[in-house]
């Protein structure tokens, strides 16, 4: 299991996570998209996980409502995965929300994505509805979990 090293960054930083994101998903994106992407968010929380000083992994999140937070995206670099590095990311997200008064936190997950759907229910979330992407053709997985004291 890795130890990555988690760290809060700011807007400034929306280059390295188009970085990184380039290496898990596609389209390629831009810092601009991210940068975008959060205009006008309440809330907004970019983390990066490092190991031995290297960036391995992002999330990425921002309030859906009062008291809901939302975790729009996480990745974890090829090499890196299956070693803990996304949930160490989804535990410092989920900290960081119960830490801001957020009751609740919610993400969508591809049906294919198995890997993460085994975390995050491995983290206690839960399966709270599906919704159908028309732009990749398949559905999400709508989860939520609950932030105790």
């Amino acid at each position: 299991m890795a130890n990555a090293k988690i760290d809060l960054l700011g807007p400034g930083d929306f280059d390295l996570i188009a970085k990184l994101y380039n290496q898990v998903y596609h389209p390629a994106r831009d810092g601009a998209f991210f940068k975008r992407r959060f205009l006008a968010r309440y809330n907004s929380l970019i983390l990066v996980a490092t190991v031995e000083s290297e960036p391995v992994g992002f999330a990425l999140g921002m309030e859906l409502k009062p008291t809901v937070f939302y975790a729009w995206l996480l990745g974890v670099l090829p090499n890196y995965r299956r070693a803990g590095v996304g949930a160490q990311l989804i535990d410092a997200m989920s900290a960081w929300a119960r830490e801001h008064g957020y009751e609740s936190i919610r993400l969508e997950c591809q049906n294919r994505h198995r890997a993460m759907l085994h975390m995050v229910i491995e983290r206690k979330f839960d399966v709270v509805g599906l919704r159908w992407d028309p732009d990749r053709g398949e559905n999400l997985v709508i989860f939520e979990k609950v932030l105790e004291e």
